[in-house]
This record gives structure tokens, C-alpha cells and sequence, in this order.
């Protein structure tokens, strides 16, 4: 089994301080810049990369105890005797000490590092992304509680039905952007210096 996992920290519950204005003929939506800030908590999640399924739990906060938590419930959730390939960033809580000790005594456990600036390489990533335009970004938390209920249910909804991400671009196009951005970044570097 493939699972792309990572934490999306700091997930806010806010509450802004008027409400917004909805979309109508002649102007956009609206939110005020202002609000109150009632905490936060932290999402780990895994998304099964054959079929779209999310693994989610929450934590206040993102250290390598809470990190070894959700390896160890991705164990008891996976059926034995099945190997488990992890596609994480380099994020220091992923290579601690203590988690390594663990993964060495699961060998069924397979860690995968993404190169460095790669995290979209992630497909979970992509499901953070949605999570926070579709439900966090214009949500309205009086509180912790709140924000993680509305977490879980975006996450019950997306597993009733859940699709894996297919990559739509060639791996060709994505090198011949990143030749061409790379060769406007170093003209205008070149540039500067001059």
C-alpha cells in the first residue's frame, strides 16, 4: 500500500468579526480582514494513492510523539501483511530518532523521502489544498471543536466516494518548465549583478 502522508499545521479555528457579503450582480464576496483567533490544531493525514482514501487524525500540536501516534494508527488500520510504502517530505519529526527506531522494529513500514522544494510531489498536499479552498478558507470556527467536527466531516464526505489524483501533465512539460524558469531566473540574476 501507498499512502502520501504529511501534517497541515496550524489549522485556525477563526472567527471573523462580521460576516461576510455573499457574491451578487455587480460585486464579489466579501470577508472582513479582521477576526478572532480561537486556536489551532494540527491534521496529519495519509491518502491512499491507488483509490483517494484519506486517513486523518488531529493533534495540538506537530512533534514527533504526535507524528509516531499516527504511524501507529495507520499499523492497527492497514490488514497485516501488507507492506506499507510512506511518501513524506523531509520535515524533521518524519526522521527523529524515535520514529526511525519504530519503523526499524515494522518492517513492513518503507519510508520515501521527497527531494527538497518537492512537496507537491505529495499527493496529499493536493488534498490540503482542497481541504482549505472548500472548507477551511471561508469557514467560521467559534472553536476548536467546531473547526475539528467541520474537519471531519469534509474528511467523511471525501471517503464516501473518494477518487485517487491523476497527474494530467506529461513529466516532459513539467522539465521543460522548470528549464525555462530556470534559465529566467538566471538572466535575471545575471542581470542584477550587472
Amino acid at each position: 500500500m501507498v499512502l502520501c502522508c504529511d501534517e497541515k499545521s496550524q489549522c485556525q479555528a477563526l472567527e471573523r468579526t462580521q460576516p461576510g457579503l455573499p457574491l451578487g450582480q455587480g460585486h464579489i464576496c466579501t470577508r472582513t480582514h479582521d477576526y478572532y483567533r480561537h486556536g489551532t490544531i494540527t491534521l496529519f493525514a495519509a491518502l491512499n494513492y491507488l483509490n483517494g482514501r484519506i486517513l486523518a487524525e488531529r493533534a495540538p500540536r506537530h512533534r514527533h510523539q504526535e507524528w509516531l501516534r499516527f504511524l501507529k494508527g495507520i499499523d492497527a488500520d492497514v490488514p497485516p501483511g501488507i507492506d506499507v510504502h510512506l511518501i513524506l517530505d523531509n520535515y524533521a519529526t518524519h526522521k527523529h530518532a524515535k520514529v526511525l527506531a519504530w519503523v526499524a522494529k515494522h518492517p513492513r513500514f518503507h519510508l520515501h523521502f521527497t527531494p527538497t522544494s518537492a512537496s507537491w510531489l505529495n499527493m496529499v498536499e493536493r488534498f490540503f489544498r482542497d481541504l482549505s479552498t472548500e472548507r477551511l478558507e471561508r469557514g467560521v470556527f467559534h472553536s476548536v471543536p467546531e473547526l475539528i467536527s467541520a474537519i471531519h466531516e469534509y474528511v467523511n464526505v471525501h471517503n464516501k466516494n473518494p477518487k485517487p489524483f491523476i497527474w494530467t501533465a506529461k513529466a516532459a512539460d513539467i522539465l521543460q518548465k522548470v528549464i525555462r524558469a530556470n534559465r529566467r531566473l538566471s538572466s535575471k540574476q545575471n542581470e542584477a549583478l550587472h
